[in-house]
């Protein structure tokens, strides 16, 4: 383990315009989270990829299988992913995220520890207003999930010193307006982009 529109990439061969489809995210939580939560989750992902080009579609797990996807990801929260009941303590939970790998490969199954986030970061959200806790704890759900759909997209099990895909974050970090990937592995998601366009070439 390792801890909605379609994109355009222009210039493929002859000037000609190709469509990238977004990568699907089948997303199941353990326990339904506030409907604020999942909108602040799915704008962070989409501002964090914004510089990579890549753009996602969110579906129900129960929908696996029903629609064909050129490159998708299985996501399960782990348990409350919510603001609600917050303590002024804070706890070391253990790894917040985790993409499954199996004899060296590394799959598109991934994991998010919401209760560990939640021990992990309470004490300063719980200082954050109650207008804003939902928003700002999903962003960290999304920073999370980022960093594991780096591992999963880019197909490494490397890290940085800084960034999204640094191997662990602050509470600060993680709480921040801001958090982003470093140019390199902006880069490198773009080449996965690229890689996804041509096969969409080569399908036409």
């Amino acid at each position: 383990m390792l801890s909605l529109a379609l994109g355009v990439l222009p210039a493929i061969g002859g000037g000609r315009v190709v469509k990238v489809a977004p990568v699907t995210l089948y997303m199941q939580f353990q326990q339904v989270p506030p409907s604020l939560m999942v909108q602040a989750i799915q704008s962070e992902l989409a501002a964090i990829m914004a510089p990579t080009g890549l753009q996602f579609t969110w579906r129900p797990l129960e929908e696996a299988g029903q629609q064909v996807s050129s490159q998708l990801a299985i996501v399960h929260f782990k348990g409350e992913c919510d603001a609600e009941g917050l303590r002024q303590e804070s706890g070391f939970p253990g790894p917040l995220g985790w993409t499954h790998i199996s004899d060296g490969e590394i799959l598109p199954f991934i994991d998010v520890n919401c209760d560990g986030l939640r021990i992990f970061v309470q004490r300063d959200l719980a200082s954050v207003s109650e207008e804003e806790r939902e928003t700002v704890f999903g962003r960290a759900v999304a920073r999370i999930l980022a960093h594991e759909l780096y591992h999963l997209l880019a197909n490494t099990r490397s890290h940085t010193s800084g960034g999204i895909a640094k191997s662990a974050y602050s509470v600060h970090e993680l709480l921040a307006p801001i958090l982003q990937f470093g140019k390199k592995e902006c880069e490198s998601l773009r080449a996965f982009r690229e890689h996804l366009a041509l096969q969409s070439a080569e399908a036409e």
